[in-house]
């Protein structure tokens, strides 16, 4: 950081510029006042050579704090011509003294600065800043307003609903549907999809595992959305593609809901494809949950209902439908699902 003083300084037939710069180098501060050079670099008194140029160098040391040492150096060159050493210090030292205290008080403001306000990295970001405000309200409002409630969560969890809904940022069901805490055990994973059984273990099934068989829940609601990026991707993808990307290798658990589609809605253009394809998803993942199974004893037993649901931002409409448990064991040979107490909410 540099800050530069200029004054000026008349002398008779003799005005020269003179310029004080203070410098922060690390935490030492520097002042260093520069005068222009003349040609000469010296001068004759009394019938001998006095040299003026570079005629002194003053340091000032002073305790700005207790852990601060700050230094100020005063480096003075001028050559008026027919003056003695003795008269350049007289002339020289108000001047000298002004620029010693205004470096002073500049070093002083500028360490002042620097210690009152904090690094950019160290700013906190005005997300989390309302985040803590959003987090307090809730605390107030809802929390202490329910603490009973909130202290019987806190020994155990007995939802009722167990959601798969997809990650993306603008379809969260506890804020769409309004589940409150203890209500709802959710998955979220890109394109809400569940694999089949045969793929193998993977976050989205230990959290289904758990959920059915430790908690026992009631329903499962798979819920899809317009406008999913996981199924535009889905929809996109070269199905004999191999690829390293997570995301591609995951959203091929939705192959079968994209082959049906490409079957029944060819006409259709992209768009209206991808939106087919979202539904069909939720349809093919319901029949992915019949794969487990604990999931499908429950199911027969009556204990578990599957559902499917279909947020549109767009309108902000909501369709809701039930799998067919019995039906679809009647139609595994010609496929296709049965679905019953089909609803539209808008």
């Amino acid at each position: 950081m540099k800050v530069v003083l200029r004054s000026v300084l008349l002398l008779p037939k003799q005005p020269f510029l003179r310029s004080a710069t203070v410098s922060v180098l690390g935490s030492s501060p520097v002042c260093k006042p520069e005068f222009p050079r003349s040609a000469a670099s010296t001068s004759t008194v009394s019938g001998s050579k006095v040299k003026v140029s570079e005629i002194e160098q003053t340091q000032l040391g002073f305790l700005n704090s207790s852990k601060t040492d700050i230094f100020l150096r005063l480096q003075t060159s001028v050559q008026p011509s027919g003056l003695s050493p003795r008269d350049i210090y007289r002339i020289n030292l108000p001047l000298r003294l002004k620029a010693s205290r205004d470096g002073v008080g500049l070093v002083q403001e500028t360490i002042q600065t620097k210690e009152n306000t904090p690094m950019s990295i160290n700013k906190p970001d005005d997300s989390f800043r309302e985040m803590r405000n959003r987090f307090l309200r809730f605390k107030k409002e809802k929390y202490l307003v329910n603490l009973e409630c909130y202290k019987e969560l806190a020994q155990a969890q007995a939802p009722k609903f167990l959601v798969i809904s997809c990650a993306d940022s603008r379809v969260c069901p506890s804020y769409i549907l309004g589940f409150q805490p203890g209500e709802a055990f959710i998955i979220r994973n890109v394109a809400n999809f569940v694999p089949p059984f045969e793929n193998g273990p993977c976050e989205t099934n230990a959290a289904l595992e758990f959920s059915v068989n430790d908690l026992q829940v009631e329903n499962i609601l798979v819920t899809g959305h317009s406008c999913c990026g996981g199924i535009r991707a889905l929809m996109s993808m070269d199905d004999e593609e191999k690829s390293s990307s997570f995301i591609k290798n995951w959203i091929k658990v939705g192959k079968a809901a994209k082959s049906t589609t490409k079957a029944t809605a060819s006409n259709l253009s992209f768009d209206q494809q991808c939106k087919h394809c979202e539904k069909e998803s939720i349809n093919n993942s319901l029949m992915n949950l019949l794969t487990y199974p604990w999931v499908k004893e429950r199911v027969a037993k009556g204990l578990l209902s599957l559902h499917g649901g279909y947020y549109d931002f767009v309108d902000c409409t909501y369709e809701k439908w039930t799998l067919d448990y019995l039906k679809n064991i009647q139609k595994q040979e010609t496929g296709g699902y049965a679905i019953k107490n089909r609803e539209f909410w808008s």
